[in-house]
């Protein structure tokens, strides 16, 4: 090898280039704007006020990752969601991931009323650096970003996404997913548990997937997260909330805001979530693989807020015996 040229391991890639060469002005060669990026060398992340001044060595292993997918009404509305100090309007959360492309996104955003969407961390296309990312479409200055851990299986590759992905666009309010396994994609408690409080003692607000169990949510509420998100059923099975008595444990020994997050089908398992009383929900697949996911971004809003209201509204008391609605009068 000349005296000249270095090896490097870029995003898995083995790739040949000049010796001394500082990350700044290797993302000009590369075509990359430091914006929204981050970069990690030999596992540490390097800080963009850095870039001048690191030089890239020879073996080194660098990783470039950015967001993928994974402005509103102004209103009189006094009823809040209130997460990590930050209110919103909008009860409803909304996915980023298996939508046709980042305009369809876009537009069930909009649709949806949501001000808050999830973005996944990944490694960013360096062979071809012009690829539209999501930050190009769906304005991260107008929509709340939610960096979350989807694809993470321990609390060591969770708390390095994480730190990636505030060094990429400085956001502390974060999503925490750690899966068990790949086919029930069900939450691995012990390693969330471990995750979250480093993360909380990280400066992180962290908002954390976990399962329907009122003694874990509680844990993860002591330990400091901004907000619990009980699974309804397994992640993109769409079959709606499964155990209702849990999720009313959660919800009403929590001082926190509870959301709702995986399962959910249809506007009417977003309606009930609200009649429980949960604060938000997190909706994906319901949207992003509807026939029409524009419509059901609306039909989505109309549920949450329906469920809101009859919530506040309180609903009458059950009885196992009919009672008519007109009394009796004598005539």
């Amino acid at each position: 090898m000349s005296n000249n040229k270095i090896n490097i391991h870029i995003n898995g890639e083995v790739r040949l280039i000049k010796n001394s060469q500082s990350i700044e002005s290797f993302l000009k060669i590369l075509n990359l704007n430091k914006n929204n990026i981050a970069i990690e060398v030999n596992r540490e992340i390097v800080s963009k006020s850095n870039y001048k001044t690191h030089i890239i060595m020879d073996n080194d292993r660098i990783e470039i990752v950015n967001f993928i997918g994974g402005g509103n009404n102004i209103s009189n509305n006094k009823d809040f969601l209130e997460i990590a100090d930050k209110k919103y309007q909008s009860r409803l959360i909304i996915g980023s991931g298996k939508f046709k492309n980042f305009e369809e996104n876009l537009k069930a955003i909009d649709s949806s009323g949501a001000e808050i969407i999830t973005v996944a961390i990944r490694r960013t296309n360096i062979s071809n650096p012009n690829e539209p990312r999501i930050t190009d479409i769906i304005n991260p200055k107008k929509y709340t970003y939610l960096p979350n851990t989807a694809g993470c299986y321990n609390a060591e590759e969770a708390i390095r996404t994480l730190n990636l992905a505030r060094e990429a666009g400085g956001w502390n309010l974060v999503k925490l997913e750690v899966l068990g396994d790949k086919k029930s994609l069900y939450p691995n408690m012990i390693e969330t548990i471990k995750a979250s409080k480093i993360l909380v003692k990280e400066g992180f607000k962290v908002m954390v997937y976990c399962s329907d169990d009122p003694i874990l949510a509680k844990q993860l509420e002591d330990d400091g997260c901004a907000a619990i998100m009980p699974l309804g059923s397994p992640i993109g099975s769409g079959l709606g909330i499964q155990n209702k008595l849990n999720l009313k444990m959660i919800i009403d020994n929590s001082a926190i805001p509870v959301i709702v997050d995986a399962g959910l089908g249809t506007a009417s398992d977003a309606c009930i979530a609200m009649e429980l009383g949960c604060d938000g929900v997190l909706i994906n697949s319901a949207i992003a693989l509807a026939d029409n996911p524009i419509q059901m971004g609306e039909a989505m809003k109309l549920a949450v807020k329906a469920g809101r209201i009859a919530y506040l509204s309180g609903r009458m008391n059950k009885s196992e015996l009919a009672i008519a609605s007109s009394p009796k009068k004598d005539f």
